[in-house]
């Protein structure tokens, strides 16, 4: 797997799968209408990418580099969001979704304008090239169940301003994700099949017939809660930003922390970190 071929995926992103982050996020009321089976469920997916699309949603997002600030906007009001990306395979039948087979993952910074009037999720969250975070290392999965590879990894993140490190988000393990493995992976398909066009949601089945349904698939799984530095300190140019996801196996909080504060080019064992600069 390599980077060059992730244009040709579809991408989809998890909305509310991590405790509190709508909350944070300001965006809890968009899905005051929503229902979900359960309490703790995410409360629907969202496209951030169509391959093929003549829409917004048409222009390739993803760089690991660098976030280009909205020209459009105020300041204030764009955040990064930090996450586990999985690169699945998609499998269908008769038009539905049959399968999911996530093969690898990666460190992902589903960066987002705060739009309080914003009708679609997907209006946040694509504004042109380089405007989303995925980066160059990508992890294989073994397997994407209990026991697996990924049992192991923590998400990290950090804003580097002025020459000070911060924490952005809460170090978090993948397994605090409200729902990971079999689950997340059964509910997918079923949003991927049936999820109707209602409030913030949009029809995944109808963007993926449009997109000649793709046998790639890039969706971002949730961001984490935000420290209170985080939930209140919006990015600005200049800015360099950072999620690293660890094996907490071979590197603890503090390792990645002081690593990242070091500055230069970040190696760390077994990991995927994005690095990027707000321009």
């Amino acid at each position: 797997m390599s980077k060059k071929h992730l244009k040709e995926f579809i991408g989809f992103g998890v909305a509310g799968n991590f405790a509190h982050h709508l909350v944070q996020a300001g965006e809890a009321s968009d899905f005051v209408n929503v229902i979900t089976n359960e309490e703790n469920a995410p409360k629907g997916m969202f496209p951030f990418y169509l391959p093929g699309s003549e829409s917004f949603l048409g222009i390739y997002p993803l760089s690991s580099e660098v976030i280009v600030y909205p020209k459009d906007i105020q300041d204030g009001n764009l955040q990064m969001e930090p996450e586990v990306a999985l690169i699945c395979e998609v499998v269908y039948k008769d038009e539905k979704v049959i399968d999911l087979i996530p093969n690898f993952f990666t460190a992902y910074n589903d960066c987002s304008i705060r739009k309080p009037n914003a009708k679609k999720i997907s209006e946040k969250k694509n504004w042109g090239e380089n405007t989303k975070g995925i980066s160059s290392q990508i992890l294989p999965i073994d397997k994407f169940t209990q026991g697996g590879v990924m049992d192991n990894y923590h998400i990290a993140s950090f804003l580097k301003r002025d020459g000070k490190l911060f924490i952005y988000g809460e170090d978090s393990a993948v397994l605090t994700y409200n729902y990971f493995y079999e689950k997340l992976k059964d509910w997918m398909i079923e949003k991927l099949n049936f999820q109707e066009d209602f409030g913030p949601l949009e029809n995944l089945n109808t963007h993926l017939k449009n997109s000649e349904f793709p046998k790639g698939l890039i969706v971002s799984i949730g961001a984490t809660s935000y420290t209170e530095f985080g939930e209140k300190t919006f990015l600005k140019v200049g800015d360099e930003i950072f999620v690293v996801i660890y094996d907490e196996t071979k590197n603890n909080f503090e390792d990645i922390k002081s690593i990242v504060k070091n500055g230069g080019e970040i190696k760390i064992s077994g990991a995927s970190v994005l690095q990027q600069k707000i321009i």
